[in-house]
């Protein structure tokens, strides 16, 4: 079920967490979100199953469409929910061919990484 669902932050997106989220409960209702749709994101295309969710931005009072973007990746068979990155829009255009490559090499390190620790 869902609720078996566990989040685990890669340490960009933790040491980015503060900077975009007003505080706990803010940052809390993203995760619960997720929690109860995980596939609510669209799947990033050349990004090894990567999934990008708009979000609103509360500090700077933007809706989903202006504001943020989180990027993870869940792995249903792990029941894991990997949060990669979170930036806002006005952050970053479109990514290129090489940061794509980079973004899928990390998702299958992480897949392999819950792969080896279920061994």
């Amino acid at each position: 079920t869902l609720v078996d669902l566990v989040f685990v932050e890669l340490p960009h997106f933790t040491d980015a967490v503060a900077d975009y989220f007003e505080d706990d409960e803010a940052y809390r209702s993203l995760q619960e979100h997720l929690l109860h749709s995980p596939t609510a994101g669209s799947v990033m295309k050349g990004c090894g199953g990567l999934r990008k969710v708009r979000w609103r931005d509360p500090k700077r009072g933007k809706g989903k469409r202006s504001g943020l973007r989180v990027i993870y990746l869940y792995l249903p068979e792990f029941e894991k929910l990997a949060l990669f990155d979170i930036y806002d829009k006005d952050e970053s255009e479109d990514l290129d061919s090489h940061e794509k490559r980079i973004l899928s090499q990390a998702a299958d390190s992480v897949r392999k990484e819950f792969q080896r620790r279920r061994m």
